[in-house]
């Protein structure tokens, strides 16, 4: 028994000799410890705005897209009645021709309201970028490369072609090729 009270005595005036040491290095540890909870938590802060941002432009961008199909899917319509007026077979129904033409305006409004303007291009010069050419004609009163009809109205959403036009081009230099036999 004299050997076990020797022991506890010695291990006590080393524990003693350096009694600040201890909660110095104990202090140090929850310092760190904080410091390492801090930057966790100051990493979930960026990492969850960054998920916040990332999740607001994927909607905004699913938004856009789903509005721009809405809108394509709206011109034909917009074509069909355009033809229906060209047509003149509601001539003969002054009503329907006043329906068809208040249609027309509610649906190029609401195109407007979302950015979306019509081409005019007739007697214009063609523009590969914003136009498709399916036809060509010869007419020597009108200036070569011109647009001379518009078979389906292009659009633009600000300089953005939103629908190219389908247009027929005058096409002058046929006239100019040599003749081949007499």
């Amino acid at each position: 028994m004299s050997r076990t009270s020797h022991h506890p005595p010695a291990a006590e005036p080393a524990a003693n000799a350096s009694p600040s040491e201890p909660p110095a290095s104990e202090s140090d540890l929850l310092r760190q410890e904080l410091a390492g909870q801090q930057d966790q938590h100051l990493r979930l802060a960026a990492d969850f705005e960054n998920f916040r941002r990332r999740s607001r432009q994927e909607s905004e961008a699913r938004g856009a897209a789903q509005k721009e199909s809405l809108l394509k899917e709206l011109l034909p319509t917009l074509d069909n009645l355009e033809r229906a007026l060209a047509s003149g077979a509601s001539v003969d129904s002054p009503m329907l021709h006043q329906g068809v033409e208040m249609t027309l305006h509610q649906l190029r409004q609401l195109l407007r309201q979302h950015g979306v303007e019509s081409q005019e291009c007739v007697g214009q010069p063609f523009d590969l970028r914003q136009q498709e050419a399916v036809s060509l004609r010869h007419d020597p009163t009108q200036p070569d490369q011109t647009v001379l009809e518009v078979l389906q109205r292009g659009y633009c959403r600000g300089a953005q072609v939103f629908r190219p036009a389908k247009v027929v081009v005058n096409d002058l230099s046929h006239s100019r090729r040599p003749h081949h036999g007499h």
